[in-house]
């Protein structure tokens, strides 16, 4: 184990973009005291900027050497990210990971293991980057009610909307154009889909509020079918479209979690979030809204999140969970509802639309780009038929907050919007 005098050995897994980044970042800071001592990578074919002896090609190796302090996974395959991290926890190791995908789905499990075994779990890079969101609910806000956390987690897709309003191009020039600048993934159906703010949301809830989500429940709607007419209709309304993850609590004390594109005027803190930035607001009951802006990918902004967990656990740093043993129930979804907004350049498709959302016919509106429709929706006709309206190519955004249903507010509830008019 390190000591005083000795670095820190770390082993890294995975030499992609963030641990590259990592890397780097070690590299120029000697004095941090921190040595990446091995290095597991799958490839052993894909060219690489240090020597091929730097290199092990089965990650198990480092599993097995006691000699590392802090294991650093940074792989993008969710399902051995979690093999290699829970194995890791199961042998009492220090870890830090960025694989958002495979938390959502398996942090009540790694917390367990974690508490069983005596090891140690730091995930800050895993959600907004360089943004200290995680270790800000975890200790600033530990014990404080928090009314909600939303924000624009997933830079690719807020790339595309960028340049898509600063262009006045369609969605697949954009999306192009994120791709060759790396904003990107070849596939991009995580981030445009919203699959990725979606994992985000799901984490940030375990600190918010306490709650572990199932990712599968939680309603994620993206922009693939996004076109220059949307881009049109929000600016005409001086407004801009954002995808908005957001978890809440509804004023009858439950947690609500979900990630649609939405429409927001100037008031919003994050109507001038842009490009690849990130932007994160948190609304304390107590202390009220607190902003953070920063870049939410890339090597460097991610590895310095890495880099910050590691120094973590150094000094002993755990997650401390602390709203888990009062954590609030879940709305359910066929108590809520969201006032939407939906176009498709067939009418014939946008009117069988009406019929799967309970939407009437005199929900068409016409503008000068053609025909749209608008209402209130209860959410769980959007979950139920999220994966035929991405199919269609119908593209939805909700123009407000989630509110619910008249059956709920019978029983006692009203409608909450969180006071994002306070940081513009």
């Amino acid at each position: 184990m390190a000591s005083d005098k000795q670095p820190l050995r770390i082993g890294l897994i995975g030499f992609g973009c963030v641990g590259q980044g990592f890397y780097d970042i070690v590299q120029q800071q000697p004095g941090l005291g921190l040595a990446v001592a091995r290095i597991a990578v799958k490839n052993p074919d894909k060219p690489r900027p240090l020597p091929a002896d730097r290199f092990t090609y089965h990650a198990d190796e480092l599993l097995a050497d006691a000699t590392l302090d802090v294991l650093v996974e940074v792989i993008d395959d969710a399902a051995e990210a979690f093999r290699l991290v829970s194995a890791a926890l199961r042998q009492g190791r220090r870890v830090v990971t960025a694989n958002k995908a495979m938390l959502a789905r398996h942090l009540p499990e790694l917390v367990q293991l974690e508490q069983n075994f005596g090891g140690a779990l730091l995930y800050e890079a895993a959600v907004c980057g360089s943004i200290p969101v995680i270790r800000t609910l975890d200790a600033y806000f530990s014990h404080e009610p928090l009314r909600a956390v939303l924000g624009i987690f997933n830079g690719s897709s807020n790339y595309v909307l960028t340049r898509m309003s600063e262009e006045g191009s369609d969605y697949g020039p954009a999306l192009a154009e994120a791709q060759a600048q790396g904003f990107a993934e070849t596939d991009p159906a995580l981030d445009m889909g919203a699959f990725d703010p979606r994992s985000k949301a799901v984490i940030l809830a375990a600190h918010a509020y306490g709650v572990f989500l199932n990712p599968d429940e939680v309603l994620n709607l993206g922009i693939e079918a996004i076109g220059a007419a949307d881009i049109a209709h929000a600016a005409a309304r001086g407004q801009k479209i954002k995808v908005v993850a957001s978890v809440q609590r509804l004023p009858n004390g439950r947690v609500a979690a979900l990630v649609t594109p939405q429409l927001l005027g100037p008031e919003s803190p994050l109507f001038t979030v842009e490009h690849e930035f990130n932007g994160v607001l948190v609304e304390g009951e107590y202390a009220g809204p607190q902003f953070l802006r920063g870049r939410g990918a890339g090597g460097h902004p991610t590895g310095s999140a890495v880099l910050a967990d590691v120094l973590a656990l150094r000094r002993g740093l755990r997650y401390g969970y602390a709203k888990r043993p009062t954590a609030p129930a879940v709305q359910p979804a066929d108590e809520l509802a969201l006032d939407v907004y939906l176009r498709h350049a067939d009418v014939g498709v946008l009117r069988e639309v009406l019929t799967w959302l309970e939407l009437p016919a005199a929900a068409l509106r016409t503008d000068v780009h053609g025909v749209y429709a608008t209402g209130v929706v209860p959410l769980l006709r959007l979950v139920q038929w999220r994966d035929e309206l991405r199919a269609a190519g119908v593209f939805v955004a909700r123009r407000g907050e989630v509110r619910l249903t008249e059956v709920a507010e019978a029983a006692g509830s009203g409608h909450y919007q969180v006071d994002e008019a306070r940081l513009a």
